[in-house]
């Protein structure tokens, strides 16, 4: 038997969100997911994530959701990652102890098997948090007895460090699957011991600025090197994603196929 396995690439802001809602129906009939994904870090106004957004993923067929370091921008969050009934929505495990919420999820597929969802974050170029690959291959190999399939969303800024991960856990995880960057990379591969692999998924959400900011913002933070008000971006909206299909006895990956489309083409 095989997993089907959908992953929506970090949403930002309502104009991800938006194409998000109009493309489900065609993704959930071109793929026939049984297990939906998606980096939610961004979704509250380019930065952060809040409770009725949350519920609104659940709303759309969305069965976990994934973070990174944005997952604590809105203050107001905190509180529901401590929350039981939102153990659906993680954040990266490498945070250190006393960090509210939890850094993996098993959720049980459409098709009933169960699919172990981690999140991990980097270290290169952001917060100097626990080393993502200390004991992570032990936690994988103890937890393959509930699931033999095993997600890992890796929120990193480094190539190099998203590339490492993948080989790390090669032949260990089902699929390595990067995050952050927001700009979709095309190397999407199994790699030798069974993994799906690619260095980022993207971002789903307005293209017309700059990752996701608007440009005038963006660039003024680099040209001045000072803080400027984070603006998402409003045009150009676009869905990126990965598709992963998995051996349910294995764990094994046997496909991964990048998805990107606009708006105008749902």
């Amino acid at each position: 038997m095989e997993t089907r396995i959908l992953f929506i690439a970090d949403v930002v802001g309502e104009p991800g969100m938006n194409i998000l809602e109009k493309a489900m129906p065609k993704l959930r009939l071109q793929y026939r997911p049984d297990l939906v994904i998606v980096n939610g870090e961004n979704t509250r106004a380019g930065k952060g994530l809040s409770e009725g957004l949350a519920k609104k993923y659940s709303q759309l067929g969305v069965d976990v959701i994934t973070s990174g370091n944005h997952i604590w921008d809105f203050a107001q969050f905190h509180n529901t990652l401590k929350n039981p009934a939102y153990s659906y929505i993680i954040r990266p495990m490498n945070y250190p102890e006393g960090v509210p919420g939890r850094g993996s999820y098993i959720a049980t597929a459409s098709n009933g098997v169960k699919v172990c969802v981690i999140n991990l974050q980097g270290r290169t170029f952001m917060a100097p948090i626990d080393c993502p690959f200390k004991g992570i291959r032990e936690h994988i190999t103890k937890i393959n007895s509930q699931a033999k399939i095993t997600f890992v969303d890796f929120h990193a800024e480094a190539t190099a460090e998203k590339i490492a991960m993948g080989r790390y856990l090669d032949g260990y995880a089902t699929a390595v699957v990067g995050t952050h960057t927001h700009v979709q990379t095309a190397d999407d591969e199994i790699l030798p011991g069974g993994t799906a692999f690619i260095t980022d998924a993207g971002m789903t959400g307005p293209f017309d600025g700059v990752i996701g900011m608007k440009t005038e913002t963006a660039l003024n933070r680099f040209r001045f090197q000072t803080p400027f008000k984070y603006e998402a971006a409003e045009n150009d909206v676009r869905f990126n994603g990965v598709f992963i299909v998995a051996d349910s006895d294995t764990g094994k990956a046997m496909s991964i196929e990048r998805i990107s489309f606009k708006e105008k083409d749902i």
